[in-house]
């Protein structure tokens, strides 16, 4: 059996995240492979009711702290019914959102410390971490104008102020400068083809796809 893969996909709203999971999957698919679409908060019944609870409201509905205790919840969740299972059985999983955007949007946007959040999740996840994680980067008004056109309903999140939303940006790219053996950049500002092209690159060159 070959070996699973954990690929996450993130980046700030708007950014195109559920559109590149989509077409990553059915690119992995072609290859022969399982692959598992999933995403956070949710991907799992328990986590999807956490999830419900995270996104609607008004904006300052949670203490931040309290947040993280949820998002982190909800993971707990995800990754004991979902992630895991499918990466024993040698699948590809594929995340819209995982544990980068509980640092990027309760760390850098909330100001729960860094310390708080790593702890909590090396008591959850112990070495669980993505084989590859694809930020998406995209202007902040950019990603607003898109999120609010597509029509499903405004977010929590994205009722958050203009800037929430640089930290939060900042953010992601500070920890893809951390982390530069896990984390790829891709300018998500460009047609959907053209990110795709990036992030199947990505996936291929890290993760040695066969016929990706």
């Amino acid at each position: 059996m070959s070996a699973g893969c954990f690929i996450t996909l993130e980046g700030g709203e708007g950014a195109g995240k559920t559109t590149q999971q989509r077409l990553l999957v059915e690119a992995i698919r072609l290859t022969g492979r399982e692959a598992v679409a999933t995403r956070e908060p949710g991907g799992a019944p328990a986590a999807e009711a956490i999830r419900a609870l995270l996104v609607t409201g008004a904006a300052d509905r949670w203490h931040p702290l309290t947040e993280t205790l949820l998002h982190v919840a909800a993971r707990h969740e995800h990754v004991v019914r979902t992630i895991r299972p499918a990466l024993e059985r040698g699948a590809i999983v594929v995340c819209d959102r995982f544990f980068d955007s509980t640092m990027a949007y309760q760390g850098y946007g909330q100001g729960v410390a860094r310390e708080t959040i790593e702890a909590i999740h090396a008591t959850v996840l112990g070495t669980l971490s993505p084989d590859l994680t694809v930020i998406l980067d995209i202007p902040v008004e950019v990603g607003l104008a898109r999120a609010a056109h597509r029509g499903d309903g405004r977010t929590r999140y994205e009722a958050m102020t203009p800037d929430f939303h640089q930290r939060l940006r900042d953010g992601f790219l500070d920890i893809a400068r951390r982390e530069p053996g896990r984390c790829v950049v891709v300018d998500a500002t460009r047609p959907p083809e053209f990110v795709h092209r990036d992030v199947r690159k990505a996936a291929s060159a890290r993760l040695r796809i066969a016929g990706l």
